[in-house]
């Protein structure tokens, strides 16, 4: 008999599987078995299943919902899960431990510490129980372990029904002795994105739930203290469902009836909303709530109010200070960390104008990705304000926010962050999907008017900044800084980068990085990634740079498995994974210009080309001036690649004129023209010239027996 049953009620939605499944499997701790509870075995999810209990024995199938688990469970003790939760490392040995300590062996219930982790964005809200009870029937069931005789013995099982956890742990509350607790994360949740608030049907199975449990307990002797905590944690959910959302009249009686009927005694009803409720005064709840909601939106609102004045009074007192003509500030990517030109320019100037302060802003979650030599200053706090007032220079590969002022005497130089196929500024108005997301254009082009400079990586960048940006800034023709390491690595560093990201020797790296798309489209439809690794044979790894397509498929799973797929989506250095390929993969990406100074074979897969220039806007027709071979359809992808066309001379001629347009400038000496032209005040004609392209030299491929030809 193993030690633990881990029961996973799989919905139809494969993609959450693996991320409850694979933790669990690789727990140190290995005396348990691991039950799928599918209700439709032949779903992609119970496919899914189904390969997994091929893999390890551990894993048992089986048809239903959590009780068809519970049947089938042989361990001591039993832990629900669903699909996306994540058991944290060494959890079941840290449970395993505590359930043998003295006074806790024969526990019928053990509570864990666990974690909500936000859907979006934000700090996880942990439950370590220092002030919870821990028999409150709202602490989660995914988070306690159940000793499985003592469910057994008394018949315990899940009601019917979307409000199924409050009704079982009301039930096992009832039923159970002792109770102990673990006060270490052993569960994180991450939390569903959820909208439109809950319906009239559920809202009215949760009173189902409250009188189910509520009747359980008026048929026992609880003591007094017992029935009246049990009373309040349940009204306690009750009062929160009503007061979320317009609960309903009926909804709001019927829970007033239940309050009466079971209050026990000496009970005290506290809080106005609360004796409305047990009223049933239904007319002065609502009209409580609602003075309610627009008081806390008042109290929002004036809370931002006083915020904006008092960062509006802190910025124009900075403001009355002199600038600070030694302190250079950075930013990039709206505060994602240390990245993209910003970042290249910073390294240069650091090494050329060592007396220049340079001070990089990012988001405080970025703060530990943060190299710890750089000095970091954190978006939107008093420093961010200070600085942003008193700098001489300013660097950006977006914008800076709109109350951010352009001082007299001070320099901004926007560094973009791509060679632009789509259409950008104001050439995006006549496209209406992308017009509407962009917003104002007004205020977009008075963020331009801040620019002095604008950095260019060729011609064609300079024609289209003038055009999307009309404004007065001077363009700097010297190249993009982040592809100053195209031609200043090393082979043995490109050697290291492929060993870090696991890449065999002998395997041809082939880097996929498609781009977004501003309309609906379904990619994983469109392109099966997994059927791609599995053609292209053993010769090929690819890299893959996105985030859709792992999201619960087997194939692509074993295409990882079987080395055939690297997924490098979080690797903060796209250069990095440049250098690491030996070609790459990309539909309408800007990134297909940056990779092109590596002089290594490009491939270009447009099967919506119609759609994206139509919708998008392009300023050139990319299938007629593309990088190398062109690949409209899955199949004439994967021929391309494994009859070898995409290493031929006729792929080389292309990406030779590619080049020539868009490659002039980037020479491995761009941030060393921006430190010299803007921190140092050199003139243009004491900066370093461009290499000609011909006689550049970018760092080779990883394997240079590989066939490849060039036109140079």
């Amino acid at each position: 008999m193993p030690r633990f049953s881990i029961i996973v009620t799989v919905h139809d939605v494969a993609g959450r599987l693996p991320t409850a499944l694979d933790p669990a499997l690789a727990q140190s701790f290995t005396d348990f078995e691991l039950i799928t509870a599918c209700a439709a075995p032949d779903s992609p999810a119970g496919a899914l299943a189904a390969e997994y209990a091929e893999r390890d024995s551990r894993v048992v199938r089986v048809t239903g919902a959590r009780d068809a688990g519970l049947r089938a469970a042989t361990g001591t003790y039993v832990l629900f899960l669903e699909a996306g939760d994540v058991l944290t490392p060494g959890a079941l040995a840290g449970i395993d431990a505590r359930l043998r300590e003295p006074g806790t062996a024969e526990a019928d219930v053990l509570r864990l510490g666990h974690a909500r982790v936000p859907w979006w964005e934000g700090e996880p809200v942990v439950e370590l129980f220092e002030d919870r009870d821990p028999a409150d029937v709202r602490l989660p069931v995914w988070a306690t372990v159940y000793r499985r005789a003592f469910l057994r013995e008394h018949g315990l099982a899940f009601p019917a029904g979307p409000c199924a956890d409050l009704g079982w742990a009301g039930l096992v509350a009832l039923a159970a002795g002792e109770s102990a607790v673990l006060p270490t994360v052993c569960v994180r949740r991450p939390e569903r994105r959820r909208g439109g608030g809950t319906t009239p049907a559920a809202r009215a199975e949760l009173l189902d739930q409250v009188e189910l449990v509520l009747d359980r307990a008026a048929g026992q002797e609880l003591s007094g203290d017992r029935a009246r905590a049990l009373f309040t944690q349940l009204f306690a959910e009750v009062l929160d469902t009503a007061v979320a959302a317009p609960c309903g009249r009926a909804f709001f009686r019927r829970a007033g009836r239940l309050h009466r009927r079971y209050r026990p005694a000496g009970h005290r009803t506290r809080g106005v909303r609360a004796r409305l409720l047990r009223r049933g005064a239904y007319t002065a709840f609502r009209a409580l709530r609602t003075v309610g909601l627009r008081a806390a939106r008042t109290r929002a609102y004036a809370a931002r109010s006083v915020l904006r004045r008092r960062r509006a009074l802190l910025y124009a007192w900075y403001l009355r200070r002199p600038l600070d003509e030694n302190l250079a500030v950075f930013a990039a990517y709206w505060g994602r960390g240390y990245a993209c030109n910003p970042a290249a320019i910073h390294r240069k100037a650091r090494e050329l104008a060592p007396h220049i302060r340079s001070v990089f802003l990012v988001k405080e979650k970025e703060l530990p990705h943060m190299p710890e030599d750089v000095e970091s200053v954190v978006i939107g706090g008093r420093r961010y304000w200070e600085v942003m007032a008193r700098a001489k220079y300013t660097f950006n590969n977006v914008n800076f926010e709109h109350a951010v002022r352009k001082r007299p005497g001070s320099v901004h130089v926007q560094t973009h962050h791509g060679t632009p196929l789509k259409r950008m500024g104001v050439d995006q108005i006549e496209y209406r999907a992308v017009a509407a997301a962009t917003g104002s254009f007004g205020k977009l082009m008075r963020r331009a008017d801040r620019w002095d400079c604008s950095l260019s990586s060729n011609s064609h960048s300079t024609e289209v900044w003038s055009g999307a940006y009309p404004s007065a800034f001077t363009h700097l023709e010297y190249g993009y800084p982040r592809n100053d390491r195209f031609y200043t690595a090393t082979p043995g560093e490109v050697a290291a980068i492929r060993a870090r990201l696991g890449i065999p020797e002998d395997r041809v790296a082939l880097l996929y990085a498609p781009t977004y798309r501003d309309y609906p489209r379904d990619v994983s439809a469109q392109f099966d990634l997994a059927r791609f690794c599995a053609e292209l044979g053993e010769e090929f790894v690819v890299l893959l740079r996105a985030h859709y397509f792992l999201d619960g498929d087997a194939g692509l799973r074993r295409a990882v498995a079987d080395g055939q797929l690297i997924d490098v989506t979080s690797l903060r250095d796209t250069e990095d994974v440049c250098l690491a390929s030996d070609a790459l993969i990309t539909d309408y990406s800007s990134i297909m210009f940056d990779y092109a100074n590596l002089d290594r074979p490009i491939v270009t897969y447009a099967d919506d080309w119609d759609v994206y220039r139509d919708t998008r806007g392009v300023y050139f027709d990319l299938l007629a001036e593309p990088p190398g071979h062109v690949a409209r359809t899955q199949d004439e992808l994967i021929r391309v690649l494994t009859s070898g066309e995409w290493s031929d001379r006729r792929s080389a001629e292309l990406r030779s004129r590619f080049r020539e347009r868009f490659c002039a400038f980037d020479d491995g000496q761009a941030a060393e023209r921006v430190v010299r032209r803007v921190l140092l005040g050199q003139p243009e004609e004491e900066l370093p010239p461009p290499i000609p392209l011909r006689e550049r030299l970018p760092v080779p491929a990883a394997a240079a027996s590989r066939p490849r030809t060039s036109a140079h």
